[in-house]
């Protein structure tokens, strides 16, 4: 009976079996579907490689790490999580509210700036914060001493990394406050409800999804934080991880941390997923009224000042301010040559990075573009799980295979050549870049599917109903129109690296640094004003897709995460699209 046969009982189920393998008319797989499916294994390779490491055998070291220090690994690591959560939570739903329902003075300014803690990378923010205080404050010498200690705490580190992280938690809410029609709400009030009752029970119920969906990113940064941990002395799975691979020198010990961190972040995932059940954001029916702003005037204007000013001054001005004062006193003697050339290092990576992330995007979303089978869609979706996994266990997972594969061909040209060539993956810009494309490719791939979304299918369809092949069309019809969506993908992954500090620790090259690993390095060397430039340069960068970001809030209020999982929404502009 043949594979297609619409009958016969064995026919059938062979179909049924081969269906998620095959495109709409039934073909098997292309040359699109092999090297799609093909690159996609290769970014799941080290996610795959610390699962299958994790069960390997334990080392003295493991032993002795799960002993002594575990426990406190995984309790910092979930009390800074939860610490960091519940600021984020207060500071993003109490400013998306203020924002989107009050009018007060400066709402127009707050409601742009409160995104600016976004270009401030948590490691710079932390030392910056640290440093402030050991010079000195107006509370006096004692008092500035205490409040230094309480800083350098897991609550002094998990409020600054709240103070960089809230953006999240607001934007996205924002976004669910602003779908939300005003006449919900008005409802509630002429039944009696008092504002905070109606906020309570009416309005952020109905923002849930997207109050958990940022707050998911929210804690998925705080288990990929190193920078900023490491500076406080506070011991997590990521600092735990540095120090079994580096300083005990036991690969296997920081392979079962490695696994037992990914577990976490699975956990957090299916607990996203779970919670979000079937809830969308409602779309903009006939019953859609705007939220109709309420002023407020007196004690209660001054308040939300407030509790919008302070996140963004403490959160932006005041560690920019002091890195620019640091960068002016410095500038004379380290603007040389070797700040030029830790430029060029991080451009190059970054423009390197970008062009490979978006030619990987591009081929995922177009093959299932043109075969939507549940194989691809799946891939598709598989292949942005490295924006979940913390940088640490990824670079952990690409190290496993890379210096396996090394150490058995410089054996095998040792006993063909009598000499070996050494490593040749590991510890190179190529596993740099690598590592790079399995972390970001989210960042990339969501603007290019959003794209495609917009672009129209009629027009590959006459494209290839004239003969065009799927390469011409994707060369001719849709790159054209993919340029701005292309170049915006680009921008985001170069920006993303700039700022990545454990994935570029741990894998960079000897004797190669970057802006963001010369700024922590020297931090940790107690050179905080010396760092001020790299960092400084790291900030202006990351301040463009927030920029971007700000102008199309301007001109869509409701941009956000439309219902897209937390886990594959890159919080960035250019993957925020309006519900119709």
């Amino acid at each position: 009976m043949a594979l297609g046969s619409e009958s016969g009982g064995d026919g059938g189920r062979l179909r049924a079996l081969w269906a998620p393998f095959v495109g709409e008319a039934g073909r098997p797989f292309t040359s699109w579907t092999i090297v799609t499916l093909f690159a996609v294994a290769l970014v799941l390779l080290p996610v795959a490689s610390v699962l299958v490491g994790a069960f390997g055998g334990s080392s003295e070291t493991w032993r002795h790490l799960a002993t002594t220090v575990l426990a406190d690994y995984v309790g910092h690591s979930f009390l800074l999580a939860l610490g960091v959560g519940f600021a984020t939570f207060l500071l993003g739903v109490s400013t998306a509210w203020l924002i989107t329902t009050c009018e007060f003075p400066g709402r127009r300014f707050f409601e742009w700036s409160l995104i600016l803690p976004l270009s401030v990378p948590t490691y710079i923010m932390a030392y910056t914060y640290a440093e402030i205080l050991r010079g000195g404050t107006f509370l006096g010498p004692e008092s500035e001493a205490a409040l230094r200690s309480n800083l350098m705490s897991l609550p002094g580190v998990g409020l600054v990394i709240a103070l960089a992280l809230y953006p999240y938690v607001y934007l996205i809410t924002r976004a669910s406050f602003m779908r939300q029609s005003g006449s919900v709400l008005e409802t509630a009030r002429i039944l009696g409800k008092s504002p905070w009752q109606t906020f309570a029970r009416v309005a952020l119920p109905m923002a849930r999804p997207g109050v958990v969906a940022g707050l998911t990113l929210v804690l998925m940064e705080v288990l990929n934080e190193y920078g900023a941990v490491r500076y406080f002395g506070v011991t997590t799975f990521t600092t735990g991880i540095f120090r079994a691979w580096f300083s005990l020198g036991d690969p296997a010990a920081a392979i079962r941390l490695a696994g037992l961190l990914l577990v976490f972040v699975f956990l957090l995932i299916l607990f996203e997923r779970a919670q979000r059940g079937r809830a969308r954001f409602a779309d903009k029916g006939q019953g859609y009224r705007p939220i109709v702003r309420f002023r407020l005037s007196g004690p209660r204007s001054w308040a939300a000042v407030a509790a919008c000013g302070l996140p963004v001054l403490f959160g932006f001005f005041v560690p920019v301010y002091q890195l620019l004062g640091w960068g002016a006193s410095v500038a004379g003697r380290l603007l040389d040559a070797r700040f030029l050339s830790l430029t060029f290092n991080s451009f190059a990576l970054g423009m390197g990075a970008a062009s490979i992330t978006v030619f990987t995007g591009l081929l995922v979303a177009y093959s299932a573009r043109l075969s939507p089978t549940p194989l691809l869609r799946l891939a598709s979706r598989a292949s942005s799980l490295g924006y979940s996994v913390p940088g640490a266990v990824i670079a952990v997972g690409i190290l496993i295979p890379f210096t396996g594969f090394d150490r058995s061909l410089s054996a095998a040209v040792g006993a063909l050549t009598g000499s070996q060539p050494g490593l040749i993956l590991t510890g190179t810009v190529a596993a740099l870049l690598f590592a790079y494309l399995v972390r970001f490719l989210a960042v990339a791939l969501n603007p290019i599917e959003s794209g495609f979304e917009r672009t129209c299918a009629n027009l590959d369809e006459s494209s290839r109903s004239l003969g065009a092949s799927p390469l011409r069309t994707l060369r001719e019809v849709d790159i054209p129109l993919l340029r701005g969506t292309l170049l915006s993908a680009g921008l985001l992954v170069f920006v993303d690296v700039l700022k990545e500090l454990p994935l570029t620790l741990i894998l960079r090259p000897f004797d190669f640094d970057t802006l963001a690993t010369r700024a922590f390095q020297l931090a940790m060397d107690e050179q905080v004003a010396e760092s001020a430039l790299p960092a400084l340069l790291v900030i202006a960068v990351g301040l463009i897709p927030v920029l971007v970001l700000s102008r199309l809030m301007g001109s869509h209020p409701e941009y956000g995460m439309d219902g897209e999982p937390a886990q594959l929404a890159a919080p960035h502009a250019a993957t925020a699209r309006p519900t119709a």
